[in-house]
């Protein structure tokens, strides 16, 4: 067995839409590191068969889960259930870096 290391760390930023950055993936689950500029996000979507994870690294960031929003400043994180609408959006004027965990189907 060989063990991959991945750094948390890794930034990319694009004026023009929010970028993805995977860093691990199997057959039944992925982690990505997404950055978003001010004003950016990721719009309302669902995962019928698949609970995400957001947690903010760097920044401020608006999850909205179902009916409800919350912020979620550094170190804070929320579970988006299997089926749930959910997404995210940058409505400070920093920068914001989001850890991303979802299951898979």
């Amino acid at each position: 067995m060989h063990i991959d290391v991945k750094r948390t760390d890794v930034r990319r930023f694009d004026a023009s839409k929010m970028q993805k950055i995977n860093l691990l993936e199997t057959p039944r689950l992925f982690c990505d590191v997404y950055c978003l500029e001010p004003g950016q996000g990721q719009k309302p979507h669902r995962h019928e068969n698949a609970d995400k994870v957001y947690v903010t690294l760097e920044g401020e960031v608006l999850v909205h889960i179902g009916e409800e929003s919350a912020a979620l400043t550094v170190g804070a994180a929320v579970l988006a259930p299997a089926g749930s609408e959910h997404g995210i959006e940058n409505h400070g004027r920093a920068r914001a870096v989001v850890l991303v965990f979802m299951t898979k189907s």
